[in-house]
This record gives structure tokens, sequence and C-alpha cells, in this order.
């Protein structure tokens, strides 16, 4: 089920993705039918552009500040809060500051 992540090994998922100038860099760990679990890391000023998601996706900020907009509504995210985006709402991502996130969605 888990890829790209080692087992039995205690990790610190920040960690797991590291900054590159002027990108969004993405490390999938699990993505099957019910689930998918990816690490971001956003540079300061990088975003994905507003689309909608097949299932609820779940963000937690890993480090630094992001700014959701979802459905209309701006939210501004810093490191250990979460919010939950719903399945068909548009959304978009951006980094304020350069950040990292975990994102869970569920099919």
């Amino acid at each position: 089920m888990y890829k790209n992540i080692e087992k039995q090994v205690p990790l610190k998922l920040k960690d797991l993705v590291n900054y590159q100038k002027g990108q969004v860099v993405s490390k999938t760990l699990v993505q099957n039918e019910q689930l998918s679990m990816t690490i971001f890391s956003f540079d300061k000023g990088e975003e994905i552009s507003t689309h909608a998601s097949g299932g609820d996706a779940m963000v937690t900020v890993l480090e630094g500040t992001g700014r959701f907009t979802v459905g209309g509504e701006v939210f501004i995210l810093n490191a250990g809060e979460t919010l939950i985006m719903p399945k068909d709402i548009p959304h978009a991502v951006y980094g304020e500051e350069a950040f990292k996130m975990q994102l869970t969605v569920s099919f």
C-alpha cells in the first residue's frame, strides 16, 4: 500500500520533500482506488491552480503557511492546522511563504 517510504522507521513527514526554488514538489506515499496520500513542498509564491477533486481532500500544513481557496472562501493555514476540501468543490493552493503539507484524498 505505501510506496516511496521506509517501513518500521521513525520519520518526519516534512522531511520527505525538499524545497526547490520556483517549484511545487510532491512525493506520493499511497495511491489506490480508495485513498491517495501525498506530501508537498511549495516555494513562496508557487501554486496549484483551481481544480476539483473526485474525493474529499484533507490537508495538514506541516511547516510554514499556505493559502487555500475552497469554493471562493480563503483560508490561511499554519503548521499543525488541517482543512477538509469537499469533493467536487473547486479549490486552489498557494504558498504564502515556503510551506509543506500532507494531502490525503479519500474516494
